[in-house]
């Protein structure tokens, strides 16, 4: 008993810091609220681990007891994309401490995660995909959702960028989105013609169910900006209902996006641009191409970039 309260204490004197580190990643780095919520859980879990090996600072730990909680971790069957997490907001507390001047050096600047596993991104098939998406909605609930969904496929935007979206930024006359992604980077991204529709349909709905000062794009019937988890079941929801034979998420939207335009155009820079990626992994090789090139690529090769009437009169 005597160990598990000193073991306690040790935690709770460690706690503080990690309070201190996320306020700072909050207001000085103005990282996201996913993120600061998945750094504190790490660095919590993380204190605890130490202060059971006898740690009461955050000077007192080695380079080898950062190794040994890699290794407790990965006998946990945390997966290694969790660790390598898990290791980043470690290795970012201990950068802010010697900027403070509270530590020397960065016990776990040197220590890796295990590598992964060759993982390919689940992806919904193209035609099992926009036979969902074609069937009417059949409530204004559903409405919003179809909006949401053909927008998220779309754009190939991620959840958080999805949730952040306001009603002004989006301009459906000339089918494009101004989105702020990760280290709060701008950029535009083109909307298709079958996102527009059903967007211009939402619309309406939208304006009887917000708030009288809420901006979102999306929000629920109690009119607030849809949430994380309201998106995730509301996903999980729609592809029951449209009878995809896939669970579907934001992220495999996202997927898919890049996988059917990769599929159709070739166009690998042009897809990094759209999905908002700072590299290419292969290269590190940093593009810059503008909007009208992206928005003919697009065109060009995403399956749902043209309204059902253009199909149409193209295939006359």
């Amino acid at each position: 008993m005597g160990a598990a309260r000193e073991a306690d204490h040790a935690a709770e004197s460690l706690t503080p810091t990690v309070d201190g580190f996320i306020e700072a990643l909050t207001v000085e780095r103005r990282a996201s609220e996913h993120t600061c919520a998945a750094y504190q859980r790490d660095l919590i879990a993380t204190a605890e681990f130490f202060a059971e090996r006898g740690a009461a600072r955050w000077t007192d730990i080695t380079t080898t007891d950062v190794r040994a909680l890699v290794a407790h971790r990965h006998r946990q069957g945390r997966a290694p994309a969790g660790i390598a997490r898990l290791l980043a907001s470690l290795r970012s507390l201990y950068v802010w401490l010697i900027r403070r001047g509270e530590a020397d050096d960065n016990p776990a600047i040197d220590v890796r995660a295990p590598k992964r596993g060759e993982r390919l991104p689940e992806t919904v098939d193209v035609d099992d995909l926009s036979a969902a998406l074609d069937q009417a909605p059949g409530s204004d609930v559903e409405t919003r959702d179809h909006a949401l969904i053909e927008l998220l496929y779309s754009t190939g935007i991620r959840l958080a960028e999805a949730i952040g979206l306001d009603l002004t930024n989006i301009d459906l006359t000339n089918g494009q989105a101004r989105v702020i992604g990760k280290g709060n980077r701008e950029r535009i991204v083109p909307i298709g013609g079958r996102a527009c529709g059903a967007l211009r349909a939402w619309l309406p709905i939208r304006a009887g169910w917000r708030d009288a000062d809420e901006p979102a794009l999306f929000v629920s019937m109690r009119g607030s900006r849809l949430s994380r988890s309201s998106i995730a079941k509301r996903l999980t929801s729609w592809a029951t209902r449209h009878g995809l034979p896939v669970h579907l998420h934001p992220h495999k939207l996202r997927h898919s996006f890049a996988t059917h335009l990769l599929e159709s155009a070739g166009d690998l820079r042009a897809v990094q641009d759209l999905l908002g990626h700072a590299q290419i992994a292969t290269t590190q090789v940093y593009t810059h191409l503008d909007f009208s090139r992206l928005a003919t690529v697009y065109d060009q090769a995403h399956p749902r970039a043209h309204t059902a009437e253009k199909d149409q009169s193209d295939n006359t």
